[in-house]
């Protein structure tokens, strides 16, 4: 469960009001214009950014002054965070210990989380010697190891093809309920919320709007931001 209350998050001349409250198990997409603060309204819950006022709860827990890596999430951005130094088994053993010394139990965790993203018989290789969407999976992998129950994504799939974006999505979804994981993903694609989302964070105008279903949200008349934002003609 993420809840978000009263809040306020101001940078020089940005501000973003902030009343939000997301079930666990939820799959969300956060949809808004360019520069509306989609991307902010998530390094917040990580903890890469500080509110200037408000309540912040995670699972229960609030995570004022708590350091991004003591929160029970996982990030994954559009460069998909692997380290190009490393094959693809050391970036998934990665989110177990960065020394990488692990157990025989704790390497049986990166082989099983390799198998479940499809990437077992690529564990030996560098991430530059696979494609773009297998180095997300090698991130989806080390989500897998971290168990953390709130995976947040900025975009990963945007530099993807479509079939490529829908086959990512799909498997999203597909550990979002065997591992009882709350998502909440930023996209410009609409269709990408329509496939896969619960529910739907719209941004606009400084302020973050409270989830509403995708059925609800893309049938909506006369809500000026939405039409614009969807390109609507009244």
């Amino acid at each position: 469960m993420i809840l978000i209350e009263n809040a306020l998050f101001k940078k020089k001349k940005f501000s973003l009001y902030i009343d939000l409250h997301i079930k666990s198990e939820n799959f969300v997409a956060v949809l808004g214009a360019s520069g509306a603060g989609k991307s902010t309204l998530l390094s917040i819950i990580a903890g890469f950014e500080d509110l200037e006022r408000g309540k912040l709860c995670l699972d229960g827990a609030e995570m004022q002054n708590i350091p991004p890596a003591k929160r029970p999430v996982s990030m994954i951005f559009q460069d998909n965070n692997v380290f190009p130094h490393l094959n693809v088994w050391d970036n998934v053993a990665l989110g177990i210990s960065p020394s990488l010394k692990l157990n025989e139990a704790q390497k049986a965790q990166v082989d099983g989380a390799l198998v479940r993203v499809g990437l077992s018989q690529y564990a030996a290789r560098k991430p530059g010697n696979i494609s773009g969407g297998e180095r997300q999976r090698v991130a989806l992998a080390r989500v897998l190891v971290r168990k953390r129950k709130i995976l947040l994504l900025d975009e990963p799939f945007a530099a993807l093809d479509p079939g490529l974006r829908h086959d990512m999505l799909d498997l999203v979804s597909d550990l979002r309920r065997e591992h009882a994981l709350t998502v909440l993903m930023v996209t410009h694609q609409p269709g990408e919320a329509l496939r896969a989302a619960d529910e739907i964070i719209f941004v606009a105008d400084g302020k973050v709007r409270e989830p509403i279903t995708s059925k609800t949200f893309f049938s909506m008349h006369d809500d000026g931001a939405i039409d614009s934002y969807l390109g609507k003609t009244r």
